[in-house]
C-alpha cells in the first residue's frame, strides 16, 4: 500500500450473491484482492478468491445456506489467509437510501435505524446489507464503515417521473419511485467522461442488463428517469423478477386465488422473470444457447429483448433524442444477440450497429456514421463503493 492510499474493504450483497474486493485507493487504484460467493442458499453454491494480479487463491463448492455463511467465510478466510491485512475503512453497496439518505454516509446506530424501515420494502436486499455491517462492525470494532445507497444517483430524478399517480399523503409516506443500480450508473458515467469526455455531458441512456436490469434517462450527468421505481422489483423483466405488472394481477393473485402475499411476493421476485418465462434458467447465456430448440427460452429472450427496445425508446422521448448509448452489466457486456436485438430497427434514433464490432464484444459497437455512439463499459460497483469509502475515510 502506498503512503497516501486507502486500504477499503467493499461489500456487495446481491439477493443470492456476495461480491467482495479489497482495494488500495489512492493516486492508484490498486485491487488487492477479490471475493465472489454466488448461489447463497441454493444448490450449488460457490466461492471463489482471487488476488490483485487475477489469480485464483480458492475456487470450489462450499455449503452456503445463507448470506450470513458466506461473510462468515470472507472475514474468517481474510482471518486466517491475510492476518496482517490492514483495513482503513469498509464500504457497503446499501441498495435502498429512501428519501432521506443520498449521499455516502459514515454508519452510525441511528443509520442503521432509520435504514431498517427499508427491509419489508426491498427484503431480498437491505437484510443482507444491514447483517453484513453488523457482521463487519463485530469483526472489526475499530474500523469505520461506510453506507452506499443505490437510489443516490437518482437523486434529482425529475418530479414528474418521481411521482405515482397516488393520492399526495401517500408521497408523505415515501411511497414513490427511487430508481436503483445507481452505484453501477455512477461508475458507467465516471468511465464514459474519461473515455469520451464532452459525450458524456449530453443525452445518455445507460442500459445496466444483468441478473437485475435497468435502463437510465441521463442528460448532463443527472439522471431524469429511470425503469426501476419503489422497489428494484419494477421496471424492466430480470433473470426472476417480473418487472413492471398491473397492479391489480397480485390482488388477483391473492383474492381470487388464495396465494398468500408473501407466496406472492416469492412469485414476483424469485419465479418470474427469464426463470418463469422460460421454465428452465435465469441465465441469459443458457436461453441463448437452447432458444433455437426450447420456444419458451425462446419466448424469454424475446420478452426481454422487446421491455428493454421499448424502455429505450421511452429514454430517448425524455431526453429528447439520444447521443450515447452504453450497454452494461453481465448482459449488457457478454451478450451481443441481446444488443443486437435491442438495437434493431432503432435507426429512426440514429442508433446504427457495426454487427461484426458487436460480436467481438468491442468497446465501441457502432458504425462510423451512426448518430449515437454506442458503447461497451464493464461496470465495476465496487470500485465505485471503494471511492466514496476511502474519500469519506480522509475526511472528504
Amino acid at each position: 500500500m502506498t503512503e497516501r492510499s486507502v486500504r477499503v474493504l467493499t461489500l456487495n450483497s446481491g439477493s443470492s450473491s456476495l461480491k467482495a474486493a479489497v482495494y488500495d485507493i489512492g493516486q492508484v487504484e490498486t485491487r488487492v484482492l477479490s471475493m465472489t460467493a454466488i448461489r447463497i442458499g441454493l444448490l450449488g453454491s460457490r466461492v471463489r478468491f482471487a488476488g490483485a494480479d487475477g489469480g485464483v487463491l480458492l475456487d470450489g463448492e462450499q455449503s452456503l445456506p445463507n448470506h450470513a455463511r458466506a461473510l462468515q467465510l470472507l472475514l474468517g478466510w481474510l482471518e486466517q489467509e491475510r492476518p496482517s491485512l490492514r483495513l482503513d475503512v469498509v464500504g457497503h453497496r446499501v441498495v435502498h437510501g429512501g428519501g432521506r439518505h443520498w449521499d455516502p454516509e459514515l454508519v452510525t446506530p441511528d443509520l442503521l435505524a432509520s435504514l431498517e424501515v427499508f427491509v419489508p420494502v426491498d427484503p431480498d436486499h437491505m437484510p443482507h446489507a444491514l447483517d453484513g455491517i453488523r457482521a463487519v462492525g463485530s469483526a472489526y470494532p475499530g474500523v469505520r464503515q461506510v453506507a452506499c445507497f443505490d437510489t443516490g444517483f437518482h437523486r434529482e430524478l425529475l418530479p414528474v417521473a418521481r411521482r405515482y399517480a397516488v393520492p399526495d399523503d401517500l408521497g408523505g409516506k415515501g411511497i414513490m419511485r427511487y430508481g436503483f443500480h445507481g452505484l453501477s450508473y455512477e461508475y458507467v458515467m465516471q468511465a464514459l467522461q474519461q473515455l469520451e469526455g464532452d459525450a458524456a455531458h449530453g443525452r445518455v441512456v445507460v442500459a445496466h442488463l444483468g441478473n437485475g436490469a435497468s435502463m437510465a434517462a441521463i442528460s448532463d450527468g443527472r439522471s431524469l428517469d429511470t425503469t426501476m421505481g419503489f422497489s428494484p422489483t419494477g421496471g424492466l423483466m430480470m433473470g426472476t423478477r417480473c418487472g413492471d405488472l398491473d397492479p391489480s394481477v397480485p390482488l388477483y393473485l391473492i383474492r381470487q386465488l388464495g396465494m398468500s402475499p408473501d407466496a406472492v411476493g416469492a412469485l414476483i421476485n424469485h419465479q418470474s422473470g427469464l426463470l418463469g418465462v422460460s421454465g428452465r434458467s435465469e441465465d441469459m447465456g443458457d436461453l441463448l444457447a437452447q432458444e433455437a430448440s426450447d420456444h419458451r427460452a425462446a419466448a424469454a429472450v424475446a420478452l426481454f429483448c422487446y421491455q428493454a427496445k421499448k424502455a429505450l425508446g421511452a429514454c430517448a422521448a425524455t431526453l429528447g433524442g439520444v447521443d450515447v448509448l452504453v450497454f452494461t452489466g453481465g448482459i449488457g457486456e457478454h451478450a451481443p444477440p441481446v444488443r443486437e436485438r435491442i438495437a434493431a430497427g432503432l435507426e429512426f434514433l440514429g442508433i446504427e450497429l457495426d454487427l461484426e464490432r458487436n460480436w467481438r464484444n468491442e468497446p465501441v459497437i457502432s458504425t462510423g456514421e451512426s448518430r449515437v455512439l454506442v458503447r461497451v463499459i464493464q461496470t465495476n460497483e465496487e470500485l465505485m463503493v471503494a471511492r466514496h469509502a476511502s474519500r469519506l475515510a480522509a475526511g472528504g
